[in-house]
């Protein structure tokens, strides 16, 4: 790890009061505590890392913390005696933005400091189109379940919408199977039969506030069987009543049709109850049973969905009003396995099939 002190001025020019620090250049007691670092600046690579700081202090006594940022983190050793040590470690940068954040140490009444500056990455890690930046994701990496802070489970029973087949569940069957579950750093929605009714998982990221245009992309490996119908979807956060509030589908498809996914978009005036709705389908091979990345750009004036970088559909704001778009509201994303109804059991159902899982390798939302 490389340690350089160019950067101090520009660090030093940064409000430490956000992380609750002061600097050793605020007005302290005079027999306030003394503390002494080994090192007052880290400037970190865009790859991440940790480096150790050594810490002695004139109090029996110290603590350590980070700052605003949440791509630091720091652990503490030897706390409760006059000398001990800080690892800070720094998350690997995805942007091609430099970031800067800080580690607060404090012992008794005196406040110090560890400035972190970090380097933009060459090339994002996330990508998006230029203009971009990564406002929300869930790359399912941490923990076994879902963070309710940002994703809501459906409850439903079977037939409650498009007559499908399954039964929604928060979290767990009646026998305590997972309908949902993080494995392998991937959302995994599971679909299975359990004492003679199907269960399965639809889940909604901040369904309270959702997004306003922009970039969204998700990587998922789709389940095959006659009767699945697995969806990346979004509807609007202020729902009234469909389709006059819209409807966007970013990706859908159904195990009867193997491997061509489709996009849709629902309005009054464009809907598929008259065959009316905004529509287009294309083969995707190995999307069952591989990860393939599908996405949307949405703007004001235009929608385009991809599948791996490759157009799918593309709809403008031809300036006929709501009737037509209803896409300048907040929608929210939902994932889901359907099993069967309106579209996914056209040709029935095989119940030998089961149980089937759709995996999620990520969800990205970019906004300009």
């Amino acid at each position: 790890m490389e340690h350089r002190n160019t950067t101090v001025a520009a660090l030093l020019a940064l409000s430490l009061i956000s992380g609750g620090c002061g600097s050793d250049d605020d007005a302290t007691p005079a027999a306030a505590p003394v503390i002494t670092l080994s090192e007052r600046t880290l400037s970190i690579p865009a790859e991440g890392g940790t480096a150790t700081i050594d810490v002695e202090t004139t109090w029996a006594e110290w603590t350590a913390y980070t700052g605003s940022g949440s791509f630091v983190s720091v652990s503490a050793k030897g706390t409760t005696s006059a000398q001990g040590t800080i690892d800070i470690s720094v998350a690997p940068n995805p942007t091609t933005e430099e970031r800067t954040d800080s580690v607060c140490i404090a012992s008794g009444s005196a406040r110090t400091a560890v400035w972190v500056s970090q380097a933009a990455a060459e090339k994002a890690s996330y990508y998006a189109p230029e203009g971009y930046r990564l406002v929300w994701h869930d790359e399912f990496d941490s923990g076994t379940e879902l963070n309710p802070a940002d994703w809501t489970h459906e409850v439903q029973g079977s037939g409650w919408v498009n007559n499908e087949l399954q039964n929604y569940v928060d979290h767990l069957s009646p026998a305590g199977r997972r309908v949902t579950e993080l494995r392998n750093g991937r959302l995994r929605i599971n679909c299975f039969e359990e004492d003679g009714k199907v269960y399965s998982g639809r889940v909604y990221a901040h369904v309270k506030t959702g997004w306003t245009y922009g970039y969204i992309e998700a990587s998922i490996k789709l389940p095959s069987g006659r009767g699945t119908w697995p969806a990346f979807w979004m509807m609007p956060v202020n729902f009234t009543r469909w389709p006059d509030d819209g409807e966007i589908d970013i990706m859908e498809e159904v195990g009867v049709n193997p491997n061509y996914v489709s996009s849709s978009l629902h309005a009054t005036g464009h809907v598929h109850t008259n065959n009316t709705q905004v529509t287009h389908e294309m083969l995707c091979p190995g999307a069952e049973g591989e990860f393939h990345t599908y996405a949307i750009e949405w703007t004001a004036t235009n929608i385009t969905t991809y599948v791996d970088g490759q157009v799918q559909l593309s709809y403008d704001n031809r300036g006929l009003g709501r009737t037509d778009w209803p896409y300048d509201d907040p929608f929210y994303v939902i994932l889901n396995l359907a099993w069967g109804g309106s579209w996914g059991g056209m040709k029935g159902v095989d119940p030998t099939a089961l149980p089937v899982t759709m995996e999620v390798d990520y969800v990205r939302v970019f906004q300009k």
